[in-house]
């Protein structure tokens, strides 16, 4: 039930903002579900998560705001606890300046998001979004050095993004040890496929 609502609202989204978008999310749920799965944790709550992350880009090119525009939107969907989710997957610590691009929010938006990221518990749902949000492309899983460094070649760097790097490579190295092997283990073809293809 809930993964057929997320399906159909990331379906308007996508068809409202089209792009590949809506397979790098697509990619990130099912990421998400398997190393949920590997984990103990709830695949479908994952798969939700991982679907609904980037929701907020229906709106169109849009760099941080997509993160307060998914949040808003999962709210007045009903989404409760993936609204967090949308808030929370660019910042694998708690700081606006961790997120790579532009911020084109209005002050009043900056403001709740650097209140909201202050004063929110993040958990395992939140670091696995993380993890796959850097995990995932439009085209399927990659190691995480391939993804991080498309997004700094395509927004650049700043102060944070060697912090950034560290912190995402430590949430993989706390799934590793959730799922007792190296997580990539659970993506080897799908990875071989994107290296040797």
């Amino acid at each position: 039930m809930l993964r057929a609502r997320a399906e159909k609202l990331l379906t308007w989204a996508g068809d409202k903002n089209p792009g590949p978008w809506t397979a790098h999310s697509e990619r990130a749920a099912d990421a998400a579900f398997k190393i949920a799965r590997e984990c103990g944790l709830d695949a479908e709550r994952a798969y939700v998560s991982g679907l609904l992350h980037d929701v907020g880009r229906y709106e169109g090119a849009t760099d941080l705001r997509h993160i307060y525009t998914g949040y808003e939107l999962l709210v007045k969907e009903g989404f409760g606890e993936i609204a967090q989710i949308a808030l929370t997957h660019s910042f694998p610590f708690k700081d606006i300046g961790a997120y790579s691009g532009k911020n084109d929010c209005s002050p009043e938006e900056t403001a709740f998001i650097i209140k909201y990221l202050s004063e929110t518990e993040f958990g395992d749902y939140d670091a696995l979004i993380q993890l796959c949000d850097a995990l995932a492309s439009p085209e399927g899983v990659n190691v995480i050095e391939v993804r991080l460094t498309d997004v700094a070649t395509r927004h650049g760097f700043n102060e944070f993004t060697i912090k950034k790097w560290d912190a995402t490579l430590k949430i993989k190295k706390y799934f590793d040890r959730l799922c007792g092997k190296n997580i990539y283990s659970l993506f080897r073809a799908e990875m071989e496929r994107s290296l040797f293809e």
